[in-house]
């Protein structure tokens, strides 16, 4: 049976075909519309098939390849947005997944969102579940790890490159487009959507992550047919090559400052946590760990709480962070100061509940300071003065007690030995009695200096 051959259309015009390709940027309905313009009349279907023929705007495809890698050297991580039901909501989260490149040895955990403390976090714990890190990671070009550029010249971040420096690896960035260079774990994304989380409901973050840690190594422990063994036992055989982790793997955390604001809590990553309440106002150092959040006053560690997930805006509270109110009806509390002044005399025992009827707590701190700095025979004759007068005024209150106390345990001077000229210093009792200039002045005698002590005291007495 003769073979039924047709003739090709584009052909005596590939120049034209060539040239108007190029010049309507690959539009193939555009060159048909300037073909016809031309009066060159080549069905759609027809053009396209010669442009095939032609190879024009045909990507030639290549055989795809394989890489592999010895033990220890490579190990490949990427992320991938899912939907999983958390907490009786369905929600979206990040998963995470890092896989050694000869053994296929793998590690997946999902997290609220992806930042690179979230990237430190489970980096360290998937080399711990490794039980150490390859010589390079192979990561894509997200801001999470890289700072600028892409490919062969991206530049990773100072924050990851010294995290990577920790665990003795180092991070290489594939081409962009290049997903084959990464399909180690590219292609376990799917595997993990349609069959750890089909079907599953999780209660909280702790069971998702406990859950998937499990599945893991269920994962890790069955046979490959590609492989021929299981990634468990090429691990096995992989781990000698594998860079040992340090001696000590700190916990990953974040450091900020917060204030203590007036209700007692401090703000940190959309939630409020409690502080003491003698630490309202103070700023405390707040040190986030993936599971706790933990406040410092200085060097002393002042509380601890559970991390709720970010930007819930819940207020969490420790009881022993709130002070102890005084039911109604109930005397108030006394404090140590009440206790040593009403047992310092009557009189500064009446003095003590005057002070603490106006000024409260404070004020009978300070009058416990002045019971503690000044003798306690002119602070009781002080009081009396002070009761009988309803004086309450504690700066009055130490003024008296400084001017009862001058003349009794100071010996002042009567004159300037530099200046024979310049009068005596007077006494409060001189200068209140002395005349007013309108009044003539009576000559008195020179007093005895030897009595001003004596009429220092009786003045003062007065008083």
């Amino acid at each position: 049976m003769p073979q039924k051959t047709s003739v090709d259309q584009t052909e005596p015009h590939a120049a034209l075909v060539r040239e108007l390709y190029e010049r309507c940027q690959g539009n193939r309905v555009r060159v048909a519309e300037e073909l016809a313009k031309r009066q060159v009349e080549i069905p759609y279907s027809t053009l396209t098939a010669g442009l095939r023929r032609l190879g024009v705007g045909v990507r030639v495809k290549e055989p795809a390849g394989q890489y592999l890698f010895d033990p220890g050297v490579e190990m490949q991580h990427d992320t991938s947005p899912h939907q999983l039901e958390l907490g009786g909501k369905r929600r979206q989260v990040q998963t995470a997944q890092l896989v050694l490149g000869y053994s296929r040895m793998r590690f997946a955990q999902s997290y609220p969102t992806w930042n690179r403390f979230w990237c430190k976090v489970f980096l360290t714990d998937a080399l711990v579940f490794f039980a150490g890190a390859a010589s390079r990671c192979i990561v894509d070009n997200s801001s999470v790890v890289i700072a600028r550029g892409t490919g062969k010249n991206a530049v990773i971040a100072p924050e990851m490159e010294a995290f990577a420096q920790r665990f003795g690896f180092t991070f290489v960035a594939h081409e962009l487009g290049d997903a084959d260079r990464s399909g180690k774990v590219e292609r376990r994304f799917h595997h993990y959507e349609h069959n750890f989380l089909a079907g599953r409901t999780f209660a909280d973050w702790d069971e998702l992550h406990h859950e998937a840690r499990a599945w893991c190594e269920r994962q890790n422990g069955q046979v490959r047919k590609y492989l021929r063994a299981s990634p468990m036992e090429l691990w096995t055989a992989e781990r000698p090559a594998l860079r040992p982790l340090p001696s000590y793997v700190p916990e990953v955390y974040t450091l900020d400052n917060r204030s203590v604001d007036v209700e007692g809590f401090i703000h940190f990553a959309g939630n409020r946590y409690s502080a003491p309440a003698a630490l309202l106002g103070r700023r405390l150092e707040v040190r986030a760990y993936p599971g706790r959040v933990v406040l410092f006053d200085g060097r002393h560690q002042v509380a601890e709480h559970r991390r709720v997930e970010d930007s819930q805006d819940a207020r969490i509270s420790n009881p022993e962070h709130r002070a102890k109110r005084r039911k109604p009806g109930t005397p108030p509390r006394i404090v140590p100061e009440e206790q040593v002044l009403c047992g310092a005399g009557d009189s500064l025992a009446q003095l003590c509940q005057l002070i603490k009827s106006r000024h409260g707590a404070r004020g009978l701190r300070r009058l416990h300071r002045l019971y503690l700095d000044y003798p306690a025979e002119s602070l009781a004759k002080v009081a009396a003065t002070a009761l009988a007068f309803g004086l309450h005024d504690l700066d009055r209150v130490e003024r008296l007690v400084l001017r009862t106390v001058r003349s009794s345990y100071f010996r002042l001077p009567t004159c300037d030995p530099d200046d024979h000229n310049r009068p005596a210093p007077e006494s409060d009792h001189e200068r209140q009695s002395r005349p007013t200039p309108a009044q003539p002045q009576a000559a008195q005698a020179p007093r005895d200096p030897a009595r001003r002590g004596q009429e220092g005291d009786e003045g003062e007495g007065e008083l």
